[in-house]
């Protein structure tokens, strides 16, 4: 497999300390409103349900096995975190999908110096959100066809232990495809394009959508992950993916 999974890991970081750029301020807004909304409302409910479910189940635990609420939770927990993380994730960027696409559109013209000849200003963003949200659909039905089979797994006893191995996997995988998905989709290129991009280089592939899944379900952090993603996934393409 080619990449490297710690060079992969480092693009997230890179592309957050590219967001103070002056030139990519105008467009981290929207998709930053739509995080904070997105992810301050639906976690907070998520949060809320998951812990009058856990107590209710845990309640019908006797005595004597109580112990065991200690190994539920975290494997729980981590799982919730993972599943919802991307949900939540994909949500929003259905909604801020022309304008993640076009803050890669100026960060690639940032990285590289060249033009690139796509949406060119909020008017064309606007129009093309149509095509982002049939896009956006597209891979979240890649997904689930997946993320059933790991669902079924979770509730599988002894194969349910390694659930949330699988769980992050998935996550990363998809989180990659969702990012490098803008820049590549600015160039007009394929979603079955994407995919090949992503698997030719998948050990940086993989080293990004996980730093990317576990953040998008870390309170706060999970509100900037979104357009700092972008251009990360914007750096990969440019330096790795783009051959």
């Amino acid at each position: 497999m080619k990449g490297n999974i710690a060079h992969g890991a480092g693009y997230l970081g890179r592309g957050a300390s590219m967001l103070k750029h002056p030139s990519l301020r105008l467009f981290i807004f929207i998709p930053l409103l739509v995080n904070i909304l997105i992810f301050g409302g639906l976690i907070w409910y998520g949060l809320s349900y998951l812990d009058a479910v856990m107590d209710d189940w845990l309640g019908k635990i006797p005595d004597w096995l109580g112990f065991i609420e200690w190994i539920i939770w975290p494997v729980v927990g981590l799982t919730v975190s993972l599943v919802t993380g991307y949900l939540f994730t994909a949500v929003a960027l259905i909604i801020a999908s022309p304008f993640n696409a076009l803050l890669a559109e100026k960060a690639e013209e940032l990285i590289t110096g060249k033009p690139v000849d796509s949406l060119e200003g909020l008017g064309a963003a606007l129009m093309a959100m149509p095509r982002g949200v049939l896009r956006e659909l597209s891979k979240l039905l890649y997904y689930l066809p997946m993320a059933v089979f790991v669902l079924i797994l979770s509730f599988i006893p002894v194969l349910n232990v390694v659930a949330p191995v699988l769980w992050f996997l998935l996550g990363a995988w998809m989180m990659s495809i969702q990012f490098v998905d803008y820049p590549m989709d600015n160039h007009q290129l394929s979603f079955a394009d994407v995919k090949e991009a992503v698997r030719e280089r998948r050990l940086s592939s993989m080293g990004f959508g996980g730093v990317v899944a576990l953040c998008t379900g870390i309170p706060i952090i999970n509100f900037f992950v979104v357009p700092a993603a972008v251009v990360g996934a914007t750096l990969l393409w440019c330096e790795e993916l783009n051959q």
